[in-house]
């Protein structure tokens, strides 16, 4: 004669994972969901949440209102009717078909390049100079934060009075060496170059800061060891601190090129834009359109396709390095 052994507690699982018959499944989700509710977790999401009301009120709301506002005829007549009437795409299609788009769009993109390329070559260079010790390094590097810490639309103000053409410092240097006067800010084939340049100078100090970090983090054992392989100077640089300072790389080129794209204080300073719009960008038509024209659903439009822009470039850019660090 058999017996059967009775238990009170669930039958173990299957091989599988499933539960056996004479399993409680309610049992089980009541203990997932006191698990995923316990005091820790909690703990964990109201740390989280002060900081995800201020996106949304302070970085989500803006950017909805922004497209709302795009899609609206929104003028100073809405401040005091209340009234914007809903026009869809039709701010799009007026930025796209304006004369000044594709100019705009050209500059932006030559704007972007021309300061993302000097600012890093020039921020490197610097940087690998200044992590050798050498008396006077750290007066000298504390010297170069000088511009990143003066208000942009003085810098602009600064290099204006420079650039000068009758009585700038920078041409009257020329004169001395028996050269002409170059109209920086008045000429249109020369006053893209020259904001290209200052705003070179005022991103340098970032570059170095961040570059400089990422310097500093690589250890020295490995130039000792690839030293012994004969990897010194253009060898060690490309084997050893390149590899190792890319993902610094990555977030300076990243935020150089949002941060570029979105250039306003310093145009404006120099050239507003001028001369004949030959220094005019997205975001300086934006402006414009916004609080010269008062035409604020345009000047929204604007700025939102200087968002999209951003976007499809850091998607891009952190896919396609994302990409080299897995090979």
């Amino acid at each position: 004669m058999t017996t059967t052994r009775l238990t009170s507690g669930p039958a173990p699982a299957s091989p599988d994972g499933a539960p056996r018959r004479g399993t409680l499944p309610g049992r089980t989700r009541k203990q997932q969901f006191r698990r995923q509710f316990s005091k820790e977790n909690i703990t964990k999401i109201l740390f989280v949440v002060p900081a995800a009301l201020y996106i949304v009120l302070f970085f989500g709301y803006p950017v909805v209102k922004n497209v709302v506002m795009s899609l609206q005829d929104y003028t100073t007549k809405t401040f005091f009717t209340g009234e914007a009437p809903w026009v869809g795409i039709q701010n799009y299609v007026t930025v796209i078909t304006s004369n000044l788009f594709w100019p705009s769009l050209t500059n932006t993109a030559l704007f972007t390049i021309g300061s993302i390329l000097g600012q890093f070559v020039i921020g490197l260079a610097l940087a690998a100079f200044f992590k050798r010790r050498f008396p006077l390094n750290n007066f000298l590097r504390s010297m170069l934060l000088l511009p990143w810490l003066l208000p942009l639309i003085v810098a602009s103000a600064t290099w204006r009075s420079i650039l000068d053409q009758d009585s700038g410092i920078l041409n009257r240097f020329l004169g001395t060496l028996g050269l002409d006067a170059i109209p920086w800010l008045t000429d249109p084939s020369v006053a893209l170059t020259a904001v290209i340049l200052v705003n070179i100078w005022v991103g340098i100090p970032f570059n170095v800061t961040i570059l400089y970090g990422g310097l500093q983090d690589i250890p020295d054992e490995l130039y000792e060891a690839g030293a012994l392989d004969g990897a010194i100077g253009w060898k060690a640089f490309r084997h050893i601190t390149w590899p190792n300072l890319r993902p610094v790389v990555s977030v300076v080129l990243l935020l150089g090129v949002v941060y570029t794209l979105k250039v306003l204080d310093i145009i404006l300073g120099l050239t507003n834009g001028g001369p004949a719009n030959a220094t005019q960008t997205l975001a300086i038509r934006s402006y414009q359109e916004s609080f010269v024209n008062f035409e604020f659903g345009v000047g929204a439009a604007f700025s939102n396709i200087l968002i999209l822009i951003s976007l499809l470039f850091a998607i891009i850019y952190l896919r396609a390095n994302r990409r080299q660090v897995d090979e």
